[in-house]
């Protein structure tokens, strides 16, 4: 039987200084959780509370700056196509690589491109991923970390059908792993792997060579799946 990993755990101070905040300032997100969505305390140390440093981290990497809250987009036809820097200026970020970001550390936040462009040469080929600014507009409108409203109910993209007995040494993504695995979406896949319950998928089997995005064998995805795994399914 595989044992799970024990979760790395972090007081305010510590979460404060990794995400420029004061510790006063991490409690009263704590504080705001019914409204904010901020995780749970998963301990104590004497006075202190102590939170799970992963699903802390999650959720600031899937709650957008008070000023992207705050900011309006420019108009532009529905139906322009952006790359990825532009859609991060488009969006309000200032950084020009955050929508980068978000397509290669957080699998299923942020929308697949409408037009993937296959460009370069047959030795030096590379991909410019576009998206619409009709896409990009209703991710604004629906995109985690927003808060949670009275009525209001999101619900994740469907999983593919990901068939058990194709071909074993095929490379699989973060998506199809989810589906082969169980899971209701890709992002509770994501949040079990950073928590390590996913102990045989923690190194990927490859990357891809554009994003460096992981990738595991069907072969390790369904041993995985044969492994006891307790809360890894939710």
């Amino acid at each position: 039987m595989t044992s799970r990993r024990e979760p790395r755990l972090a007081d305010a101070a510590e979460i404060a200084a990794e995400q420029g905040l004061t510790p006063a300032r991490i409690s009263g997100l704590y504080n705001d959780r019914a409204e904010n969505g901020f995780p749970e305390i998963a301990d104590m140390r004497g006075r202190a509370r102590l939170w799970d440093h992963a699903k802390v981290s999650e959720w600031f990497a899937n709650r957008p700056p008070a000023r992207l809250r705050e900011h309006t987009p420019p108009a532009r036809d529905p139906q322009d196509l952006l790359n990825a820097a532009e859609a991060s200026r488009f969006l309000g970020y200032k950084n020009p690589n955050q929508v980068t970001t978000f397509v290669r550390d957080h699998p299923g936040y942020f929308p697949d491109p409408d037009v993937v462009e296959e460009l370069g040469t047959a030795e030096n080929p590379y991909r410019r991923q576009l998206w619409r600014v009709q896409t990009l507009l209703d991710w604004m409108a629906t995109r985690p970390g927003r808060g949670k409203h009275a009525g209001a109910k999101r619900t994740a993209p469907a999983l593919p059908d990901v068939p058990v007995d194709g071909d074993p040494d095929e490379l699989l993504g973060a998506t199809q792993a989810a589906a082969l695995l169980g899971f209701k979406s890709v992002n509770s896949f994501s949040s079990s792997l950073s928590q390590g319950n996913l102990p045989l998928l923690e190194t990927p089997d490859a990357l891809t060579e554009k994003g460096g995005r992981r990738r595991w064998t069907r072969r390790r995805i369904l041993e995985q799946a044969a492994q006891p795994r307790g809360r890894n399914r939710r």
